[in-house]
């Protein structure tokens, strides 16, 4: 299973918004009539329960949304981007690549999350139009779209997972109480992906995991322990599977409670039901008195004998699943699935209820004065960046403008405090500017 990408997504650019003059028969002085240029489209994660992993993205890492249309005359805005979006599993936590922060976590079908922001469209000198400017000459490019590298990882969701240290037989239980089939060997790592299987306990099902084997410093990434630890998170309930025949069961039963408290405290207070494997084997059947003294010792109250290659106690044992798992919440309440998804641009969802949406946070407006080398300065500020490159600079009015919104945002003042002297170079984003009072 891949159960880690990282993408990179980019919005759509707003369009330009247009400068135009009526020019009709009889209407000499004829207005302003530049439309506004169209929004550039958002981006999307969608939690799609057809998808199952996260394959597509080592094919396809780049996405990028329409921008919107340029606007026209006669007051025509241009047309807005129709939105893309890009469907993931059901389980996927979404991370900035660059900051770390977690962005959204999709664990509902048809849950989405608006990642990044398309631009918004350049207003035309149509809107520019006052009282005192009649003719204005001015518009507005399209706001630069956001964009950012991400960091997906899937973790399994399933009600129940098997966990348990190398060739205890984990997948050999799964086999037996569910129809899926797993690869089985004798031999440790034979496990190297979590596989999934539904158990069907009369009337009721659930769904179980098989967790690949855990060792001694998987919590620090020994071995692929970081992968297989994700996936216990979401499960509700944890079969503690022990391996009969190994030299200290005990043993292996503190390690691994110890690498999931290690890797993060509240793994170690899942509801566990610990079962002793591997009882068709006269050994195995000997020690178990002193094996069950032991883990009722540790505090387990009533530990368990099976045999998953005979059948024997698991019956028993997916009832007992079964029966935890009916008095422990899921904390994933049902959703409303939408129809329709696909790496392409949104389609109206076919669901009566409208799908979930989680919102990242807009970048801030703040921003930062520094001293160069050569003697200028830089202001760097993702919002008065995009306002510089929205700019259209051989209009007279629009640099006007842009003086305005150095004042207003509070950069003419701060440029002062840092002590700015006539003559010096300003530069933000791509243009530079000499600074006069």
């Amino acid at each position: 299973m891949i159960d880690e990408a990282r993408i990179y997504v980019k919005a759509g650019d707003g369009g330009d918004g247009a400068v135009a003059f009526r020019r009709e028969a009889h209407v000499p002085r004829g207005g302003p009539s530049g439309g506004n240029g169209g929004k550039g489209a958002d981006v999307y994660l969608v939690a799609d329960p057809q998808v199952k992993t996260l394959i597509p993205f080592t094919r396809q890492q780049h996405f990028r949304a329409p921008g919107g249309e340029a606007g026209r005359g006669k007051n025509q805005t241009g047309a807005s981007g129709e939105d893309l979006l890009i469907v993931v599993p059901v389980g996927t936590t979404i991370f900035d690549a660059e900051t770390g922060d977690q962005l959204a976590d999709l664990v509902r079908p048809g849950q989405r999350a608006l990642i990044v922001r398309g631009g918004r469209g350049g207003r035309g000198n149509r809107t520019f139009r006052s009282p005192t400017n009649q003719a204005p000459r001015i518009a507005e490019r399209g706001e630069p779209a956001e964009e950012r590298w991400l960091r997906l990882e899937l973790k399994l969701l399933a009600d129940a997972g098997i966990i348990g240290m190398p060739n205890a037989g984990k997948s050999t239980l799964l086999s037996i109480v569910s129809a899926a089939r797993p690869k089985i060997a004798d031999y440790p790592f034979t496990t190297l992906e979590p596989n999934l299987g539904v158990v069907l306990v009369d009337d009721r099902d659930y769904v179980l995991a098989d967790i690949p084997g855990l060792i001694e410093g998987a919590h620090a990434g020994a071995g692929l322990g970081l992968a297989f630890l994700r996936h216990i998170e979401r499960t509700r309930v944890l079969i503690h599977l022990l391996n009969g025949l190994s030299p200290d069961p005990l043993g292996d039963y503190d390690a691994v409670n110890q690498e999931l408290a290690l890797f993060r405290s509240e793994l170690a207070g899942k509801p566990q039901i610990v079962a002793l494997n591997k009882m068709d084997l006269p050994d195995v059947r000997e020690r178990w008195p002193e094996i069950a003294a032991g883990l009722k010792a540790r505090g387990v109250a009533e530990p368990m004998a099976i045999s998953a290659a005979t059948g024997e106690g698991t019956n028993d044992l997916i009832r007992r699943v079964a029966a935890v798992l009916a008095e422990t919440p899921s904390g994933l309440p049902a959703h409303g699935e939408p129809g329709g998804w696909g790496l392409r641009p949104a389609l109206a969802a076919e669901s009566a209820e409208p799908p979930e949406v989680i919102t990242v946070p807009a970048e801030d407006r703040g921003f930062t004065i520094t001293r160069e080398p050569d003697g200028g300065w830089r202001v760097k500020g993702r919002h008065i960046e995009r306002i510089v490159a929205m700019t259209r600079w051989e209009y007279y009015d629009a640099v006007m403008r842009f003086q305005r919104i150095l004042e207003a945002v509070g950069i003419t003042n701060a440029l002062r405090a840092k002590g700015v002297e006539p003559g010096e170079t300003v530069r933000i984003g791509d243009m530079e500017l000499e600074w006069y009072d």
